[in-house]
C-alpha cells in the first residue's frame, strides 16, 4: 500500500508541474512508469548508485544479445519487405546491436504536419506487433526535418512528430517506460538541404531499438547521436 501511495503521489506531482507542456501526457506516463519500476525494485542505477529509471522488462544476458536482436531484425525485415522495396523504410543493425529503422516522413506525415497519415497506420502496426514480442528493449523515436522554416519551428515539428509515433505505440500497449521521444529538428541532415531530393531525405523519423543488457541497463536509455 505504501508503494502504491508513493507512485500515486508522484503522478500527481508530475502532472501539476507540467500543465503547460504539450507533451505532458507522454512525459508523465514515462516518469510514473520509471517511479513505479524503482519503487517495485525493478530499477536501473546510474554510475553513482542512484535510481534513475524503471527497467523496461528485464534484461538480456550478454551472451544472448546477438540472438535476441537477430530474431527481432529478421521479423522486422520480413514484415516490412514491401516498404523496404519501395524505399519508404530502411532497417539496419548498428555495431552495438541496436536496431535502427528509418522512416521517410513522405509516407508518415503530410508536409508541416505532425498527424500520422491514415495510410501509414498498417505499417506502424507491423512495427508495433514486433516490438511487443521483444519487451527487453527500449525504443527511441527521433524526429528530423529539413531546413525550410526557422530552426525553432523545425525543432518543435520534429518533437511533435516523434511524439505522435510514441503516442501510437503507447496506445497499442507498448509500456511507456520503454519509449523515449527526441526531436533533432534540422540539426542532423543526411543530405544537403540545397536540393529537394536532399530535403526529402532529411525529413524522417528514426527508431532506435536498443537491447536492455544485463549489468548495463542504463545505457539502453541513452539516445544515439546521428549515424
Amino acid at each position: 500500500m505504501k508503494k502504491l501511495v508513493l507512485v500515486t503521489a508522484m503522478a500527481t506531482m508530475l502532472s501539476a508541474c507540467a500543465t503547460d507542456d504539450p507533451n505532458q501526457k507522454a512525459k508523465v506516463g514515462a516518469a510514473v512508469g520509471a517511479v513505479a519500476g524503482a519503487v517495485l525494485g525493478h530499477s536501473i542505477k546510474n554510475d553513482k548508485g542512484g535510481v534513475i529509471l524503471g527497467a523496461a522488462a528485464g534484461a538480456v544476458a550478454g551472451a544472448g544479445i546477438g540472438h535476441y536482436m537477430d530474431k527481432q531484425q529478421q521479423e522486422m525485415e520480413a514484415a516490412l519487405a514491401n516498404e523496404q522495396a519501395q524505399h519508404e523504410i530502411e532497417v539496419q543493425r548498428l555495431q552495438d546491436e541496436t536496431l535502427k529503422i528509418d522512416i521517410s516522413s513522405e509516407i508518415s506525415f503530410d508536409f508541416g504536419s505532425a498527424a500520422l497519415k491514415p495510410a501509414f497506420m498498417p505499417t506502424l502496426q507491423k512495427v508495433t506487433d514486433i516490438l511487443a514480442r521483444y519487451p527487453k528493449t527500449v525504443i527511441h523515436v527521433v524526429g528530423h526535418t529539413d531546413s525550410v522554416g526557422s530552426e525553432s519551428y523545425n525543432m518543435n515539428l520534429s518533437e511533435r512528430r516523434a511524439q505522435s509515433v510514441v503516442n501510437y505505440f503507447s496506445g497499442q500497449g507498448i509500456a511507456p517506460n520503454r519509449l523515449v521521444t527526441v526531436g533533432r529538428g534540422e540539426l542532423e541532415p543526411r543530405a544537403s538541404n540545397d536540393t529537394e531530393a536532399g530535403r526529402q531525405l532529411n525529413r524522417r523519423v528514426e527508431l532506435y531499438v536498443k537491447p536492455v543488457i544485463e549489468g548495463q541497463e542504463s545505457e539502453a536509455y541513452q539516445t544515439p547521436q546521428g549515424y
